[in-house]
């Protein structure tokens, strides 16, 4: 078997008037986040840690936010996308461990719906996808609550038979 890691990593201010969508899962709060999508910070980073792990660039490279046809898209679409092409690849999806950096709202109550609608869009079991939370501690921009960011760790795995290669 072959191994890769991927690393994604985004972060989107936050303003009034916009939903607040983290990992597919729109939360209750009075500012949500800004970006020519959804602005799914978790999602974003999902898709380049993905995109990363099979060295096929990066989110910006597929989904260009000068693209009018991504305006306010969904991005779950970006994440099912960067999913077909490694499988395309003949790679599948070990485990994603995930970080979301929010001084506001408390996400802990949260945790288990995110990681829920991550698995559902990777067609992956519960277990394969953990999702941790965490403020700023009041420091930067996300401790005073101007953006909120969100990393993301994948392991794939590839067979090492010759049809891959």
């Amino acid at each position: 078997m072959s191994f890769r890691v991927g690393l994604g990593h985004d972060t989107h201010r936050l303003i009034a008037g916009r939903p607040l969508i983290l990992g597919g899962v729109r939360i209750e709060h009075d500012l949500g986040l800004d970006g020519h999508s959804d602005a799914d910070v978790l999602l974003h980073a999902i898709t380049d840690a993905l995109l990363g792990a099979a060295g096929l660039g990066d989110i910006g490279e597929l989904f260009p936010n000068t693209d009018p046809q991504w305006h306010n898209a969904d991005s779950a679409l970006f994440v099912r996308e960067a999913q077909r092409r490694l499988t395309e690849l003949g790679w599948t999806i070990v485990n994603l461990d995930c970080t979301i950096h929010a001084e506001r709202p408390t996400l802990s109550a949260h945790k288990p719906a995110i990681a829920a609608r991550v698995a559902e869009l990777l067609g992956l079991d519960r277990s394969q996808v953990n999702v941790k939370a965490k403020t700023g501690e009041k420091v930067g921009p996300i401790g005073r609550q101007e953006a909120i960011n969100a990393d993301a760790v994948v392991l794939i795995e590839r067979s090492d038979d010759p049809c891959w290669k």
